[in-house]
């Protein structure tokens, strides 16, 4: 093997130890963003379910207040007639 040829191997080597250097740290990096991902996916998932439960409780409580409201204006005109009776 003459010297240019030594020389070019040695660049080459360099040049894909470099490249591999580089593969490796980019694969750290997605290794690092998918656990991110996955810790916010995770809180996110919390969240979401939170939120629905008291979306659930919100929306019984609303239909609490509906049914009390609506017995309410029942006895209204009831009582208005009561009172024309009476008269």
């Amino acid at each position: 093997m003459n010297l240019l040829t030594e020389i070019r191997q040695a660049y080459y080597s360099c040049g894909m130890i470099s490249e591999f250097h580089q593969l490796s740290e980019k694969i750290e990096q997605l290794a690092e963003l998918t656990k991110s991902l996955r810790r916010e996916n995770a809180e996110l998932r919390a969240s979401l379910a939170t939120a629905t439960a008291e979306n659930a409780d919100l929306a019984k409580r609303i239909e609490e207040a509906y049914q009390r409201v609506s017995a309410l204006l029942e006895q209204i005109p009831a009582a208005d007639e009561a009172n024309e009776e009476t008269a």
